[in-house]
């Protein structure tokens, strides 16, 4: 069955008319565009398809789509800066060499900022608790840790 949803993404105001039984990333990687959010496992395990949901961290590839009507979506092209600049949490990653093959990148960050949207200053292991859902192969999470906590100190810099 299909059924018409309308929600906000990335600030913007969409609808589109889905079939029920879609989760999240279906949509966003689909009929929105939204290609940043990447799908790993399909089962929640690995964090790759983080967004953030009215404040809150979930797994795109476990919510179910019809869910998202009158919310507020993030993703990672969400953060995009005016001018094409980056973000301080992908700046951080970039500085910190938090960025390998980049698969998890773009749900590391996103559980990043749901963090420091509710904590501005964690300590290393909340950082370390916050990023427990996402996965990375390659970069053996030391400088993931550290990027959140220059993204931390340079968002608290910035007000």
């Amino acid at each position: 069955m299909k059924k018409e949803i309308s929600f906000t993404l990335n600030g913007s105001e969409v609808t589109v008319t889905i079939d029920e039984h879609l989760c999240l990333i279906d949509i966003l990687r689909g009929p929105l565009g939204q290609t940043g959010t990447n799908e790993g496992c399909r089962e929640g395990e690995c964090g790759a398809c983080t967004v953030i949901v009215d404040g809150q961290a979930v797994n795109s590839c476990l919510y179910p789509a019809f869910e998202v009507e009158g919310k507020n979506v993030i993703t990672i092209e969400g953060l995009q800066e005016p001018n094409n600049k980056l973000s301080v949490f992908q700046q951080a990653f970039v500085d910190h060499g938090a960025i390998q093959c980049g698969f998890c990148t773009p749900g590391m960050i996103m559980s990043a900022k749901a963090l420091l949207d509710t904590n501005q200053n964690p300590t290393e292991d909340e950082i370390r608790d916050a990023l427990l859902g996402n996965l990375c192969r390659c970069t053996g999470y030391v400088q993931i840790v550290e990027a959140v906590k220059q993204a931390a100190v340079q968002l608290k810099n910035k007000k």
